[in-house]
Formats: C-alpha cells, sequence, structure tokens
C-alpha cells in the first residue's frame, strides 16, 4: 500500500511540472522584448529598426508606459509622454504579440542621453527638411507658372493663326476684287467723287453728300452708265479690322447713291472693300493716314457705247 501511495504521488508530481513548464513555455511565446532605434513615427505606429537590419512595427496604445531611465542600473526613472519618442531615439521596448501577429508595446524605455541625441538630430534636420519643403514648394509653383505659360503660349498661337486665316480670306476677298475692277479697262471716266472718312467711322460726313448727289445726277445724263464704288482704310489697326471698315464705308456710299441719288442697284457695282491696299499717301503721318481713309465713286460708260 505504502509503494502505490508513493506512485501516485510521483505522477502528481510530475503532472504539475510538467504543466509549470508548459506554462512558461506559452507565458515565453507571448511576451517579447525588442531593441533598437525609432525609425519613422505614424500615428499610433512607430517602426523599430533591429541591429541586425530589420525593421519591426510597433503598435503604442493608450496604457504603455514611456520611460526616461538613468544610472548604471536604470534604476532612476521618469513618465514621459509619448511626443518623446521621436525618430533616431534608441529604445528598448517590452511588449508581447497578437494573435495577429501585431507587436503591442507595454513599455518603452531609453535613456535621457539617447533622448537628447535624437532630439538633436531632429533639430538639425529642421531646417533642411523645411529648406526642401521650401524648395518643392517653390518648384511646384515654377510648374505652375510654366504650364500657365503654355496654355497663354498655345492660345496665342490660336488667335495668330486665325488672324491670319482671316488676313488670307481678306487678301483672297482684294485679290478677287482687284481681278473684277480690272476687267472694266474696257470703260471711260466720265466722273469721280472721293469721300473721306474720320478714323475709325464709316457714316458719309455732310459736306460730301452734295458731291454725290451732283455725280448721280450727271451719272443719269450717260448712256449705258455704271457706278464703281471701292472702299479703303489706313494700315492703323488690324487687317481684319481695316477690311471691316473698307467694306461699311463702300457699303455706306453704296445706299446713299441708291436712296438719296436714285441710282438703281443695276448701274451700281458691287462695291469693292480695298482694305489697306493700293494707299495713296504714306500711313507714317496723320494726314497720310486721312487720305487713305476714302471711297472713291466713279462714273463708268463702255467704250463700245461711247463710239470710242
Amino acid at each position: 500500500m505504502f509503494r502505490s501511495r508513493l506512485a501516485r504521488l510521483a505522477v502528481a508530481v510530475t503532472l504539475t511540472s510538467a504543466a509549470v513548464v508548459l506554462f512558461g513555455v506559452v507565458a515565453s511565446a507571448q511576451s517579447a522584448q525588442l531593441q533598437g532605434i525609432i525609425d519613422a513615427r505614424k500615428g499610433s505606429t512607430m517602426m523599430v529598426k533591429s541591429p541586425d537590419g530589420s525593421t519591426v512595427p510597433v503598435v503604442l496604445s493608450d496604457t504603455t508606459q514611456v520611460e526616461e531611465v538613468e544610472g548604471g542600473l536604470h534604476m532612476r526613472k521618469k513618465q514621459m509622454g509619448m511626443t518623446a519618442l521621436v525618430p533616431g531615439l534608441a529604445v528598448q521596448v517590452q511588449g508581447s504579440y497578437t494573435a495577429q501577429n501585431q507587436f503591442m508595446a507595454e513599455t518603452v524605455k531609453f535613456k535621457a542621453s539617447d533622448l537628447k541625441t535624437a532630439q538633436d538630430i531632429q533639430a538639425g534636420m529642421a531646417p533642411e527638411q523645411a529648406a526642401l519643403q521650401a524648395q518643392q514648394e517653390q518648384m511646384a509653383q515654377q510648374q505652375q507658372q510654366l504650364q500657365q505659360q503654355q496654355t497663354q503660349l498655345k492660345q496665342e498661337q490660336q488667335e495668330q493663326a486665325a488672324e491670319a486665316a482671316k488676313i488670307a480670306a481678306n487678301n483672297a476677298a482684294i485679290a478677287a476684287t482687284n481681278k473684277r475692277f480690272s476687267e472694266l479697262g474696257e470703260y471711260n471716266t466720265l466722273g469721280e467723287v472721293t469721300v473721306l472718312f474720320a478714323n475709325g467711322r464709316t457714316a458719309v460726313e455732310p459736306q460730301y453728300k452734295t458731291q454725290l448727289l451732283q455725280l448721280a445726277q450727271k451719272a443719269r445724263t450717260v448712256d449705258g452708265y455704271v457706278i464703281q464704288v471701292k472702299g479703303y482704310a489706313s494700315s492703323v489697326g488690324s487687317a481684319a479690322l481695316n477690311q471691316k471698315l473698307s467694306t461699311e464705308r463702300a457699303d455706306n456710299v453704296t445706299d446713299f447713291l441708291e436712296q438719296q441719288g436714285h441710282i438703281p442697284l443695276t448701274n451700281i457695282l458691287a462695291p469693292g472693300a480695298m482694305g489697306t491696299s493700293r494707299q495713296v499717301a504714306p500711313d507714317s503721318t496723320s494726314e497720310g493716314q486721312a487720305d487713305n481713309r476714302r471711297v472713291v465713286v466713279k462714273i463708268l460708260q463702255n467704250k463700245a457705247i461711247a463710239g470710242n
């Protein structure tokens, strides 16, 4: 009986010892310690680079204790805020891994001297970071200005292309008009009036209306007459504007001859908008510009009708 009780006691001790060993293994697997240098901070996570070069993400929580230790045995401790955990700080982290394999920090310790070194490093980096940020902002601003200039240049090129197209169209219209009037070589000129206009104006001024009426009266006495009307402009302003002014001036004179001079439209050649072509005076002076802002009206008779 004694031997039986002794055997049962030995089994119990063995089971108890096994349980203790198993518990120790589990506890050891759950808790961990990490040493290294803080490489970066992002929210509640800090990246700690260990001596072997690997980087471990460490999760901080409200219960994480941050301590500054002093003395050879690190017996003197000072509670610190998490703001002390700056990049470059050498730390010793006590914690455990979760089921998701996250390292949760329970205690983060560091030396006062290491904190000062890290803070000095951060202070030295601050001006460089500020200069780098300023440089990046300047580069971004220059890039924006370059894009604006490119957009403006593209717009100007489009406007120039449109203006060139207008000029080409105006030149083609002038060429067609010149061709049409060049075919009038078989006509005699029996009367002529030149109507001048103020800069930018297209209305016929009163002093020329009497001359136009006299020309219309004379034209009606000519057998087989036609009235030729050519409008011109000075070179002041754009070609498109001057073409428009010469057209409106010729049209206004034609309207006056029809309505006030009672000249049938069948006897009036289509008004010619000559723009700045065939200037009669240099545009370098105001007097020359005034002479070029004109509409020339002629009474024409076919030479065959006139008998010469």
